[in-house]
């Protein structure tokens, strides 16, 4: 019988990485050992901008190892990616109903220098399930492994690259009049736009 469910640590995550901790809350496994794959949630986050779905991407120095474990990443301070995302949530989310609630803590993170990937989304991760009041339970993988037997795999599902066949209710958002409605953008989105009522929409 499952028991559990098995994900990756994203950045600023979507909503349904959000629905998946708030359904196995007490049993929540994440992969800390795993090998860092390219062109996902963990270094990336899409926000809604008046021109559709923005992504923003951290950027990680580029190491020799393709089969670098997740936990190793380093962040890239090449370029100055951190004032690049502020900028961003502030010009996208600035109208919406709570940002100015969440603005200074989440500020912190684009003004102080974290070293590794891993450690960054970690804290934010944790601020989130704050602010959402979601108790949840949070084990990490000691070492890598292909299958779990015992709980449900979400490393490779949810994926900006793959349809999603989560299906979300819509809220508010500040530029839907635009684009209509997006789903599962990250959980900044719901956020910035639902407040404390983020996790009764959960």
């Amino acid at each position: 019988m499952e028991n559990g469910a098995l994900l990756p640590m994203f950045y600023l995550p979507p909503v349904e990485y959000f629905t998946v901790l708030n359904r196995y809350r007490q049993g929540i496994t994440i992969d800390k050992h795993e090998h860092f794959p390219k062109q996902t949630y963990r270094n990336r986050a899409n926000i809604y901008s008046p021109d559709g779905t923005l992504a923003l991407v951290v950027p990680v120095v580029k190491g020799a190892k393709v089969h670098t474990p997740v936990g190793d990443v380093k962040i890239s301070y090449d370029f100055n990616w951190q004032r690049l995302h502020w900028m961003s949530l502030q010009a996208c989310y600035r109208r919406s109903a709570y940002f100015e609630f969440y603005e200074d803590d989440f500020a912190r993170f684009y003004e102080q220098k974290f070293s590794y990937l891993f450690d960054y989304n970690e804290q934010l991760l944790n601020m989130i399930l704050k602010f959402l009041k979601l108790p949840i339970t949070i084990e990490y993988t000691t070492e890598y492994h292909r299958h779990y037997d015992l709980l449900t795999d979400y490393r490779n599902t949810i994926h900006p690259k793959k349809e999603s066949d989560f299906e979300q209710k819509t809220y508010f958002q500040v530029f839907e009049e635009r684009k209509g409605f997006i789903k599962n953008l990250s959980i900044v989105d719901l956020l910035f736009n639902q407040g404390p009522q983020s996790l009764n929409y959960l």
